[in-house]
């Protein structure tokens, strides 16, 4: 994977396809993989960037005084997509990094010409409520993450995790989930991860909501409805949020769309991509 050097430590991101440009933003405890089974259906018609954020999935720690709060993270997005030069970007979100888009358009609209926001954190739910709990205890527990990935090594474990807390019809891959805990061997990882997860904060996606409201560029919303942790009506209301959204629902899909639905999901993704110009 390429890597490039910005403010807060190296990012490593997957780069396919030419044409538009096509950014996709993951969540939490995931990296780019979420979005393994979409990248081949769009990087025929795009240039798909998919960039690993310090979110606990990720293959390098960041720069041990790296300011990993949302609104940082939301700067380090933006900083992405002007160092590689990315203009008129369909950016696509999805779980907190559909929380995290919201803050990175919020504060920078100018090099995004269409939005995306699939199954995420949204308004006063950053995080979800049925996570929240989850939340605290790794986040301020000593050792709490380091326990995750010791019981994660099982492959009894991950399912079971899994199997509680769906987020998908069809269950993950096991040999996925393992590839998301692995990095969290890395000491330095997991004090990202920590640090990303005390810097989860409501108030900045309601902040971001009341400044996209501003936001007149065209705004596509997918969400599956079968989701037990992102409600429709917050798809309902990021709706209302915008001049120009349009909301499709998929009916046998949950958080992870993209892997539940990834035809559907692409098909609409593909509809309005802007032109390079």
């Amino acid at each position: 994977m390429p890597e490039i050097q910005l403010s807060q430590g190296t990012i490593h991101y997957q780069d396919e396809g030419t044409g538009p440009t096509i950014v996709l933003i993951h969540g939490l405890l995931v990296n780019g993989r979420v979005w393994e089974r979409v990248v081949p259906l769009l990087s025929p018609h795009a240039r798909v960037i998919v960039p690993d954020l310090p979110l606990g999935s990720h293959r390098q720690a960041m720069n041990a005084d790296a300011d990993l709060s949302a609104p940082a993270l939301g700067e380090l997005i933006a900083e992405l997509l002007e160092r590689l030069e990315l203009d008129q970007v369909t950016i696509v979100g999805n779980d907190t990094g559909g929380g995290l888009t919201q803050i990175a358009v919020a504060a920078h609209p100018e090099r995004v010409a269409r939005l995306v926001l699939t199954n995420c954190d949204a308004f006063e739910h950053f995080p979800p409520p049925a996570f929240a709990g989850v939340f605290k205890l790794l986040a301020h527990v000593p050792g709490a993450v380091a326990g995750l990935e010791l019981f994660g090594r099982s492959r009894f474990v991950r399912g079971r995790a899994m199997a509680l807390a769906p987020l998908t019809v069809e269950p993950v891959p096991d040999e996925l989930l393992k590839a998301w805990i692995v990095p969290l061997k890395d000491r330095g990882v997991r004090r990202d991860l920590v640090k990303a997860m005390r810097g989860i904060s409501s108030a900045d996606t309601l902040g971001a909501a009341e400044r996209l409201r501003s936001f007149d560029k065209p705004v596509l919303i997918v969400w599956g409805t079968r989701d037990k942790f992102f409600p429709l009506a917050d798809a309902e209301r990021l709706q209302a949020l915008f001049a120009d959204a349009r909301l499709e629902l998929i009916a046998d899909a949950r958080a992870f769309v993209q892997l539940d639905a990834p035809d559907r999901l692409a098909e609409l993704v593909l509809e309005r991509v802007p032109a390079v110009t």
